[in-house]
């Protein structure tokens, strides 16, 4: 394995000659699919047969000569082109996702040319287009196809090749779909605690950040997006400009411990108790994985290796998924600096320093023309990047608001509400509340991201 100390350009470079992998275990395996929407169907046209269970011996033979046996003789010869032509007319598209994972790790143009075209032979797709792995893996999400036999090993050999600080993410007994797990092209932030400045190739996490009172923020402009906490009578801005870089906050406000990450993918900012929690678990120090789950951010705790779902606060593999810990979410405010801190005149706010002389909008740039990774089919009742309040009703519905609907609701008087939940207005963004007007954890996010992690949600339509 490669240490996660060697520079990016090595570390590619060992991966270049060695991510082919593995050894296949061959078992009984069959996913059943529900029936497709229709716009999954049109989008994307009808997904190809899909067979269960083990491989037939002829094509185990094929996927062992292919995977496995080129990364000993860390060479593609022509055993291995044709095991790959046996792969690309066995029918079988479940192996198309081992494929998506060899190419978005390799370099190799030729070889990725070779996979590609076996993967749209097995999915019957024509995948040469600009952005070939996506288009690949956004078909294989959209259309559920299922995992290959062994998915799991063969997925956490190939990934660990790049980074050995996955082998916490890839456990047997993770609540996890394999399926959708993806690198984000950065790795993983393992640094202790209360190390923010210290360098490393990720994107660093800062822990108990500087902070100045709002005077001391002339660096600010008032329209600049900021995220609002306030906690036992204690408010704090996290500019997004920072947030855009460091990707996740450890932080102490009113008296209570914080996770604070932002997926800047998602458009969502999310805060976390990571205090008073059942007795024998130790604080949540929480950290960017460099991994993703159809575009989301993967988490996890450096204090108990365990991995978090970023956007549900689930544990999910580790100690703290053993103890079903499920953290609670803090209300934040998506708002500008300039109307958080005509509310909250006392307010503090992180200073300018740790955005590390960046300053990125990826609203606006990177990330205007889609998602940038594959989430596959999107809920087609809203555009992909509509920004909406999300949150779940005392009766378990997850509902979402489109902000800029309820936003002029709001503003002309009417009430905004749905079942227990109600929207008020909040430093010139939006909280929403119970009947009582106590706190519900609701954040904003884009419309493809709530939706996806919520497939069921309810719609809130004015």
């Amino acid at each position: 394995m490669m240490p996660s100390s060697l520079p990016l350009q090595l570390r590619t470079a060992i991966l270049s000659l060695c991510v082919l992998f593995g050894v296949i275990a061959i078992g009984a395996f069959a996913q059943e699919r529900a029936d497709l929407p229709d716009h999954v169907i049109a989008e994307f046209g009808p997904p190809p047969a899909v067979p269960t269970g083990a491989y037939p011996d002829a094509l185990a033979e094929a996927v062992q000569t292919a995977f496995a046996d080129s990364v000993v003789n860390a060479v593609w010869g022509p055993e291995q082109s044709t095991a790959l032509s046996t792969i690309a007319v066995s029918g079988d598209p479940r192996i198309a996702w081992i494929i998506s994972d060899m190419v978005r790790f390799y370099s190799d143009r030729s070889l990725n040319a070779k996979l590609m075209q076996a993967a749209s032979t097995l999915l019957g797709k024509d995948l040469e287009r600009p952005d070939p792995w996506g288009t690949m893996t956004n078909h294989l999400i959209a259309w559920d196809i299922p995992a290959p036999p062994d998915y799991l090993s063969y997925k956490r050999r190939i990934f660990m090749r790049l980074e050995p600080g996955w082998e916490l993410v890839f456990v047997a007994d993770g609540d996890v779909d394999w399926r959708h797990l993806s690198w984000g092209g950065v790795f993983i932030d393992d640094r202790p605690y209360d190390t923010t400045d210290a360098r490393c190739n990720c994107i660093p996490a800062a822990d108990n950040p500087k902070v100045s009172n709002a005077e001391g923020a002339t660096w600010l402009s008032d329209n600049a997006v900021v995220f609002g906490l306030e906690i036992n009578g204690e408010a704090r801005a996290y500019p997004r400009r920072i947030m855009e870089v460091r990707e996740m906050v450890n932080d102490t406000l009113g008296g209570r411990d914080l996770g604070i990450p932002y997926c800047t993918l998602c458009g969502a900012a999310q805060a976390y108790y990571t205090d008073q929690l059942p007795a024998g678990v130790e604080r949540p120090i929480l950290r960017t994985s460099g991994l993703l789950i159809r575009s989301n951010k993967v988490m996890y705790d450096i204090t108990s290796g365990s991995v978090f779902d970023t956007f549900l606060g689930r544990a999910v593999t580790g100690p703290l998924a053993a103890r079903n810990i499920v953290l609670e979410q803090v209300p934040v405010i998506t708002t500008t600096w300039g109307d958080w801190k005509a509310a909250h005149p006392d307010t503090t706010v992180l200073v300018e320093a740790l955005a590390l002389g960046r300053d990125f909008d990826f609203r606006n740039t990177r990330d205007a023309d889609g998602p940038i990774f594959p989430v596959g089919d999107v809920d087609p009742r809203l555009p992909v990047h509509e920004d909406v309040i999300g949150i779940v009703t005392a009766s378990g519905t997850p509902v979402a608001f489109p902000r800029a609907t309820a936003l002029v609701a709001l503003s002309d008087g009417r009430e905004v509400t749905f079942e227990n939940v109600k929207l008020i207005l909040d430093a010139g963004g939006i909280r929403a509340v119970d009947s009582n007007g106590g706190d519900l954890g609701s954040h904003q996010a884009f419309w493809f991201a709530w939706s996806q992690f919520h497939p069921s949600t309810e719609l809130w339509e004015g």
